[in-house]
């Protein structure tokens, strides 16, 4: 079957829209985790771009993380590294974006989606954006999304999440912990909402904004390291008999 993932960035007035499909509840291997990442360093370094929105296409799913498919098709550590590797490249682009990045969740995020909503700047939601840290449930861990999940949200948060990776929390919880900034009833109030805040960004100081992000973000410095570390141990696990056998029970329901 022919592949119908992309990931699309267009301009319109200042404000940058990068959207992201896959078939398969949004999910990312690691082409689309290249895609996404080469997207978001190339909206970084234009100037027709003042603001940056990251969204998925349709209206269910937001990303459902990691391509399953690809997970149980890695054979040693390196190929393992390298998969993971890819989310700590997205979220170290996003991290370095020069750009401030609004996040429009519109739907479930699951693992890696959890991710790339925390390490947006600022974030709105749909009511029915339920998340999910589901990594443990199938031996493996939330390491590479950590923590930009608990830069958002806190130590606390992150380890409910992580620790309880069967249950979904409501995009409400999610508002009330830090990770969404608004939550709207109906797609197009979470539209509106994006809008006024893209077009009041897509006015300001570039280099203020600039400024403002690096604060934003200063305790960060590490990550690149950081997240290569975090690969690492995910790959590994990756390897064992429980992951592929929890994957495989997984791609089944």
């Amino acid at each position: 079957m022919e592949d119908q993932s992309f990931v699309r960035l267009e301009v319109e007035e200042g404000i940058g829209r990068l959207t992201f499909y896959h078939e398969k509840k949004n999910s990312m291997p690691a082409l689309q985790l290249k895609r996404l990442a080469d997207a978001i360093t190339e909206a970084s370094d234009r100037s027709d771009i003042k603001v940056l929105i990251l969204q998925s296409a349709g209206d269910s799913s937001f990303c459902a993380g990691a391509s399953f498919d690809e997970l149980v098709a890695i054979s040693n550590e390196e190929e393992g590294l390298a998969f993971f590797s890819g989310f700590a490249n997205v979220i170290n682009a996003m991290r370095n974006c020069k750009k401030f990045i609004i996040g429009r969740i519109q739907g479930k995020a699951v693992g890696g989606g959890v991710g790339l909503a925390s390490a947006v700047d600022y974030c709105f939601a749909h009511e029915s954006a339920s998340i999910k840290l589901s990594e443990l449930a199938v031996g493996i861990g939330p390491f590479v999304v950590g923590p930009a999940v608990e830069r958002k949200m806190g130590l606390s948060a992150f380890t409910d999440l992580a620790i309880d990776a069967a249950s979904w929390k409501t995009a409400e919880w999610a508002r009330e912990k830090g990770l969404f900034n608004g939550v709207y009833a109906t797609h197009d109030e979470l539209d509106e909402a994006i809008s006024k805040l893209s077009r009041s960004l897509s006015n300001s100081s570039p280099e203020a904004m600039q400024h403002l992000k690096a604060v934003a973000w200063e305790n960060a410095s590490h990550w690149d390291s950081l997240l290569l570390e975090r690969a690492a141990i995910s790959g590994k696990l990756v390897l064992s008999d429980y992951t592929r056998n929890a994957i495989q029970a997984f791609k089944k329901r």
